[in-house]
């Protein structure tokens, strides 16, 4: 298999899980993915989507933002207020995680109307995690 551009991604990912003395079969089981996944992301062999740098990220108490950036979904200056935004917006306690996602689809619809929609190409409207769509923010409001 080709190695993909995420080599400082994965060197990266490497770095912090040894920071965090986490092995990577730790590592994987809190984030929630495969061990051979992950060991492919460290090895530069796969990129992850932005669901599952997120995931890492909370599992190792980094900024999904930086991950964003290596793994060059994002543009660190160009996308910076947006990500700014969403990370309050996930990182509120006093929400829970549907009420995070309902959150997040309104901001991304705004930005839409507004001309500033998302170009990462996610169907879920977020631009983060795979369950944007199946909120409904009524629901979700107590």
């Amino acid at each position: 298999m080709a190695s993909l551009n995420v080599g400082n991604l994965g060197d990266y990912l490497r770095e912090q899980r040894r920071n965090a003395q986490l092995s990577l079969r730790q590592l994987a089981d809190a984030a929630g993915v495969s061990n051979p996944y992950l060991s492919q992301i460290e090895r530069g062999l796969r990129k992850p989507s932005a669901e599952v740098l997120q995931q890492v990220a909370k599992a190792l108490r980094i900024s999904a933002e930086t991950l964003y950036v290596r793994a060059g979904i994002l543009d660190a200056e160009r996308d910076r207020d947006e990500v700014e935004t969403r990370a309050v917006i996930l990182a509120d306690p006093t929400l829970t995680e549907g009420q995070k996602q309902a959150l997040l689809q309104i901001y991304e619809s705004f930005r839409r109307e507004n001309g500033i929609g998302s170009d990462d190409g996610r169907a879920d409207g977020t631009g983060l995690g795979a369950h944007g769509g199946d909120v409904d923010p009524q629901q979700s409001a107590g």
